[in-house]
C-alpha cells in the first residue's frame, strides 16, 4: 500500500465484506490504550436487517474504501423514515465512519454516502450515526484519555480536523460527565428535593422485574414524553423496545431503573447500565472459545464498580421549577442508593445536549464532571 494508490469504495455485499467492516478498527486502533473491542457477535446482529429493527423503518447502505487492496476506511449512509415523517427535513446520515488518517480517504468515503443520499433526495447529511440518535453518535472531540464507556463512541484525535476539512461543520454537541458515586448525596440536592417534595406525595420504586416489559413500556413512555422537544429525538418503536428489553434483561435487575411517582401519576425515570466495557476489555471482542463462559461469570458474580446512566426524564408537565429539578435529583438519588451499597465508585451520565441547561444544571449539583465531548456534524448535498 502507497499513499499515492488511489482509493477505491466497494459496496459491503455479503459476509465476508461484513466482517472487514467490523474487524476494521482493530488495525486502526491497535495503539491506543484506550479504546475497547466491541463484541463481534453483538455487531453483526447491529448490522444484520433480519435482527435490528432498525432496518424495518430505515434504508441503508454500507461501504468500504480500500488502497492497493488493503481496507482504509468505512462508512456507513441511512435515510430513517421516522425521522423524515417528524422532522421533514430532507436530512439524511451518515455513520460507522472509520478511516485511515488520509484527507483522500475522508473525502472518497463521504462523497460516496452523499452522492447516495442526494440520488434518494436528500438536501443535507448528519451524522455520525450508528445507526441511530437511539444508538453511539457523535465523534469523539474532548476525552481522549479515558476509555468509552459502555455503549458510548471512541475516536482517533484526528477524526473531526478530517471531517472539518471535509467541509462538515458543527451542528451539535453532547456531552458526558463523570459522576463519583459516594456514601451521601450532596446538601444542595436534598434541600431541592425537600422543596419538591412539599409539592406533592411524591414516592420512587424501582422496576419490577416481575413486571419488566410493563415497566421498560413505562419508563420509555415517560423518557418520549420528557425528551420529546430535544433536538434531533426520534421515538423508539414497538420493535425497538422490545428488543431493548430483551437485551437489557441480560445485563440488569430491578434496582437498574427506578420511577418517580407524584401523587400516583408516573413522572420521572432513570435507567442504569453496568459498564461492561471493562468487563469484554480482555475478550477482544471475541466470545469463542472461552468468551462466553468469561462474560456470564463475570456478569453473574462481579460487582461493577462503574456504570452509566444513558436514560434520564422527568414529564414536561412536572419540568418546570423545583419540582422539576427535584424530581430529577430524587430518582438519580434512588440509582446511587441502589449501587453504592453494592460496590459502585463512579458513573458516566450521557449524553446531555450542549444547550440543554436544565440537565447540565442536575449533572453540576450531583458532582458531574464535563469529561467527553462529541460532536455532530452537518453539511449540504
Amino acid at each position: 500500500m502507497t499513499d499515492t494508490a488511489p482509493v477505491e469504495i466497494r459496496y459491503v455485499n455479503g459476509k465476508k465484506d461484513i466482517e472487514t467492516f467490523i474487524k476494521l478498527p482493530w488495525s486502526l486502533y491497535k495503539d491506543d490504550p484506550n479504546w475497547i473491542a466491541p463484541l463481534i457477535m453483538e455487531r453483526r446482529e447491529h448490522l444484520d436487517p433480519r435482527k435490528n429493527p432498525y432496518f424495518e423503518h430505515a434504508e441503508v447502505q454500507l461501504w468500504l474504501a480500500f488502497r492497493g487492496g488493503t481496507c482504509v476506511g468505512r462508512i456507513s449512509a441511512q435515510i430513517c423514515e421516522l425521522h423524515q415523517k417528524r422532522y421533514n427535513d430532507q436530512m439524511g446520515q451518515f455513520g460507522f465512519l472509520e478511516a485511515i488518517d488520509d484527507a483522500q480517504v475522508f473525502q472518497a468515503l463521504l462523497q460516496t454516502a452523499k452522492d447516495w443520499l442526494a440520488r434518494r433526495g436528500m438536501k443535507r447529511i448528519s451524522g455520525p450515526y450508528s445507526f441511530s440518535i437511539n444508538d453511539e453518535m457523535g465523534v469523539l472531540v474532548k476525552g481522549f484519555d479515558r476509555p468509552p464507556c459502555f455503549l458510548m463512541g471512541h475516536a482517533l484525535p484526528y477524526y473531526a480536523p478530517q471531517l472539518e476539512a471535509q467541509g462538515l461543520e458543527k451542528a451539535k454537541d453532547v456531552f458526558a460527565y463523570d459522576y463519583d458515586v459516594g456514601p451521601d448525596f450532596p446538601k444542595v440536592a436534598n434541600a431541592i428535593i425537600a422543596r419538591a417534595q412539599k409539592q406533592g406525595r411524591i414516592e420512587v420504586r424501582p422496576m419490577r422485574m416481575s413486571a419488566f416489559e410493563e415497566d421498560l413500556a413505562l419508563i420509555l413512555d415517560i423518557f418520549n414524553d420528557a425528551w420529546s422537544d430535544n433536538w434531533g429525538f426520534v421515538p423508539m418503536t414497538d420493535a425497538e423496545v422490545k428488543k431493548l428489553g430483551n437485551d437489557l434483561k441480560m445485563l440488569v435487575e430491578g434496582g437498574y431503573g427506578q420511577v418517580a411517582m407524584i401523587d400516583g401519576e408516573p413522572a420521572a425515570m432513570i435507567i442504569s447500565l453496568p459498564d461492561i466495557n471493562n468487563t469484554i476489555r480482555d475478550l477482544d471482542g471475541r466470545l469463542l472459545p472461552f468468551g462466553w463462559a468469561k462474560l456470564l461469570w463475570r456478569l453473574k458474580v462481579h460487582h461493577f464498580t462503574d456504570g452509566r446512566i444513558p436514560l434520564m426524564g422527568v414529564r414536561k408537565k412536572f419540568q418546570k421549577g423545583a419540582l422539576g429539578a427535584g424530581l430529577a435529583l430524587m430518582v438519580v438519588d434512588a440509582i446511587r442508593g441502589y449501587h453504592y451499597p453494592l460496590g459502585a465508585k463512579r458513573a458516566e451520565l450521557s449524553w446531555v445536549l450542549e444547550d440543554n441547561d436544565a440537565m447540565k444544571t442536575i449533572a453540576r449539583i450531583v458532582g458531574g464532571r464535563h469529561y467527553k465531548t462529541y460532536r455532530i456534524y452537518e453539511d449540504d448535498l
